[in-house]
């Protein structure tokens, strides 16, 4: 396995640009996920790395063998790269055995120890590998396709969106499956996914992709309680963002005065207007006392292991807090909140305009 660094990437169809000065490094052995909404420019990004399209500028590098840019260009098929794209990709007239065979040499395809040491790593029974794609379920597939990957011992894995098209249950178990094959094989891997849940659960960093610029890149639990701005922090989760006044070292807001904490360090909050953020889950209920700011419950969404609570607060501000348990209000219900923890401060951006 190789670790892979990208360098200034930039790509553009037309007149369009899709991805603008893009750094990014991937430590061998290591699992990245870039992460962004629809059209951010993350699978193009899985495209210049693989080597299907090539970049304007800047240059993609897999361990010390730069394979794009600088004026080398080192085709797809050689840079050594495993891809388990969206659907799987299966061909529908191999077998399972087949297919997870179809890229080895010969002899290691004649050789079914191999393929079925494949099926083990990946959670499949080896009685599977006769079977034809079809007959497997889309879970099923999907980790064929990620032993037909790793069959090669690729330097890296790109896996894009591979789970999308799977129901819940089965996306949950499917990822897994497949963190844990990676995990076995040290393999170097980069999934793209739009899905925050599976970013965070999955990866040891996170690459967050706006409008073609990487905006932050970071271990997950720091990208969830530290996001780099505003948008960043909507996008990783829910969140709960209110107007604040911060003065006598607490941030005045529409639920009460709470401590906080500067979202940039030494960035400079000495007071005054600011945005601060915080967690549904940081929020805590009970029947209303004197000494804490009273919501009413609009409506509760149950989810089973926990609920969400959908508060409108005093100044008409629309929240939500995340609970555990059964213990639950109702809609229409009076409650006083309290805050958990410190909230995170951003400054408010000064508007400009012409004069």
């Amino acid at each position: 396995m190789s670790s892979l660094t990208v360098e200034d990437l930039a790509k553009s169809f037309g007149a369009t640009p899709v991805l603008t000065g893009v750094d990014l490094h991937v430590p061998e052995g290591s699992f990245t996920a870039l992460l962004g909404p629809s059209g951010c420019g993350k699978t193009t990004l899985l495209r210049l790395i693989a080597g299907f399209e090539d970049p304007d500028s800047g240059t993609v590098v897999l361990g010390d063998r730069v394979v794009a840019g600088t004026g080398r260009r080192v085709a797809a098929r050689r840079r050594g790269v495993g891809l388990v794209p969206q659907e799987g990709g299966l061909f529908p007239h191999l077998t399972v055995a087949g297919n997870i065979s179809f890229g080895l040499p010969r002899r290691q395809r004649r050789d079914g120890g191999r393929v079925r040491e494949l099926l083990g790593l990946v959670g499949l029974d080896a009685a599977l590998a006769d079977r034809a794609p079809h007959q497997l379920s889309g879970g099923q597939q999907q980790r064929v396709a990620l032993a037909r990957a790793l069959a090669p011992e690729p330097s890296l894995v790109l896996l894009d969106e591979p789970f999308s098209s799977l129901d819940a249950a089965l996306r949950e178990e499917t990822r897994g499956a497949v963190s844990a094959a990676l995990s076995a094989t040290g393999a170097t891997a980069v999934l793209v996914t739009h899905d925050q849940a599976e970013a965070l659960s999955m990866a040891d960093q996170v690459a967050v992709l706006r409008g073609g610029r990487l905006v932050q890149i970071t271990d997950p639990r720091t990208l969830y309680r530290r996001p780099g701005d505003l948008d960043v922090a909507t996008f990783v989760g829910e969140a709960v963002v209110l107007d604040a006044d911060l003065r006598d070292g607490r941030a005045h807001c529409s639920l009460g005065a709470l401590p906080y904490e500067q979202a940039s360090p030494g960035g400079g909050l000495p007071g005054g207007r600011a945005r601060v953020l915080l967690r549904p889950e940081q929020l805590r209920l009970s029947g209303p006392v004197p000494t804490a700011p009273v919501a009413r419950v609009r409506s509760v969404d149950f989810f089973g292991h926990d609920s969400r609570v959908w508060l409108e607060l005093p100044d008409g501000e629309r929240v939500s807090a995340r609970l555990d348990g059964a213990d639950v209000p109702a809609a229409g219900d009076d409650v006083s909140v309290t805050v958990r923890g410190a909230a995170l401060a951003f400054a408010v951006e000064p508007v400009t305009g012409s004069a």
